[in-house]
């Protein structure tokens, strides 16, 4: 493959070209309520052409070979329009040439397990929450994405690398006469089948939880101190904070870039974050990312601090900072982006009772429903939660909502649990690309502040 790349690459005329070819396979089981709804298998493949010519930068997309030539003169042309009406030219960093490959140790190759044997996995976990009479729906998903990855650049690179997802998600509704409420499960890993198996008791506890919730009531309105779980957290830290980090994202906001300038104080001295695409297992795992650069751990906030930025060759060149292979794509259809890999928030000293004891007289939240971010104010629902007096749960609330300014809120963080979990949850949507995937931990996080609606 990587002789057919370069034959191509040779046929573009331009400063720097890479070209990048992609395999994907993917297989999808649904159930609805224990009925088998889909079954579907499909196969994929394209290339990306990037050519940087003349200042201008551009992309072009293609799946057939024979369109190759077509492809290399609009991606010439275009780079050419650019180049004549940007403001500023296009440069890219400096990285190494690399010549690798690399394949994942999987632990039981999905691959390698007949399609029966996965419906039989998703129709027993289907079954186990409609075992109550209180469980009015189930819905499922099995969703399994096998890629294999070429890129090859008209610097010397060659890099393939394999990338392998597995998930199971839904989602659980009780019903109470008229009321219902929906629970999400869900399990997604990268480093094989077998993380997915013998998980029996996740089902059994959503069925248990959305049987409690929908007796419960929403929380009373207004301000309190509160302790978010690590569900929560971690999906506020990526939401809220972690696409601040991401250079693209902030780019072209002269304001925004002089605010997040390396070495502004941005909230609480006891927070500290990283983004670490190397984890292995997470589901933002990559040792290389779509540009051929090598993935690497990067110190985001150091004792509340912004020490570091998320990059691609082209944003690092801007922002005259080190490159940091951040730079992904959800699949053969899409330039890459700049993206999170893993970011976490690392972890405190205090155990979950010390921070009870300390929260006193508040709310307790956990696990999440999404949200969205606006500048710097966000928006998140929690799927449930605790009152808490003296130190202690009491009753349980339900579709918490939590909003407020991002950094005054990371200002009010008074306590970092010392509970580091990591995410099964996954994927990110950014600009159209909306499966990308990206993981996150976190430990629980007590907020002095933050305005909860019902």
């Amino acid at each position: 493959m990587f002789e057919e790349l370069r034959r191509l690459l040779s046929r573009a005329i331009g400063e720097y070209a890479d070209l990048r070819y992609e395999v994907k396979r993917e297989t999808r089981i649904t159930f609805q309520s224990g009925d088998l709804t889909e079954v579907s298998s499909s196969t994929g493949d394209g290339y990306v052409l990037r050519l940087l010519k003349g200042g201008g930068f551009a992309t072009v997309a293609f799946t057939r070979l024979t369109d190759a030539e077509s492809a290399i003169r609009r991606a010439e042309e275009n780079a050419e329009l650019q180049g004549r009406l940007a403001r500023q030219p296009v440069r890219l960093a400096r990285t190494d040439v690399v010549k690798d490959s690399w394949y994942p140790n999987l632990d039981l190759d999905p691959a390698t397990v007949p399609l029966d044997a996965k419906i039989d996995v998703l129709q027993r976990y289907g079954a186990i929450p409609l075992r109550s009479d209180r469980i009015c729906a189930v819905e499922l998903e099995y969703l399994e994405v096998a890629r294999r990855k070429y890129f090859a650049s008209s610097e010397g690179s060659e890099v393939c690398e394999d990338v392998t997802t597995n998930w199971i998600i839904g989602h659980v509704t009780a019903r109470d006469g008229s009321r219902t409420q929906r629970v999400r499960v869900g399990i997604n890993h990268s480093d094989g089948l077998r993380a997915l198996l013998n998980r029996e008791a996740d089902f059994e506890s959503a069925a248990s939880l959305a049987s409690e919730l929908v007796k419960a009531a929403p929380p009373e309105p207004g301000t309190y101190r509160v302790l978010i779980d690590p569900e929560l957290s971690g999906v506020f830290l990526h939401e809220a904070f972690g696409h601040t980090c991401e250079a693209d994202s902030v780019e072209d906001m002269p304001s925004a870039r002089e605010r997040l300038g390396i070495g502004a104080p941005l909230g609480s001295e006891i927070l500290n974050v990283k983004d670490d695409p190397t984890l292995p297992g997470q589901l933002g795992f990559y040792h290389y990312d779509d540009e051929g650069v090598r993935a690497r751990p990067v110190q985001l906030l150091r004792n509340g601090v912004l020490v570091g930025r998320l990059h691609s060759r082209r944003t690092a060149a801007s922002f005259g900072e080190p490159l940091t292979g951040h730079c992904v794509a959800e699949d053969y259809r899409f330039a890459p982006i700049v993206r999170m890999g893993c970011i976490v928030l690392e972890p405190g000293r205090e155990s979950v009772p010390e921070l009870l004891e300390k929260l006193g007289d508040g709310l307790y939240l956990v696990g999440q429903l999404g949200g969205e971010t606006t500048q710097d104010e966000f928006n998140f629902g929690a799927q449930y939660g605790h009152v808490v007096k003296n130190g202690r749960k009491t009753q349980m609330v339900r579709d918490a909502g939590i909003s407020g300014g991002l950094y005054a809120t990371l200002r009010d963080v008074i306590a970092v649990g010392n509970d580091l979990q990591f995410t099964e949850f996954g994927t990110c949507g950014k600009a159209e690309q909306m499966n990308l995937r990206s993981a996150w931990g976190a430990p629980h996080v007590l907020i002095d502040r933050l305005l909860v609606s019902g």
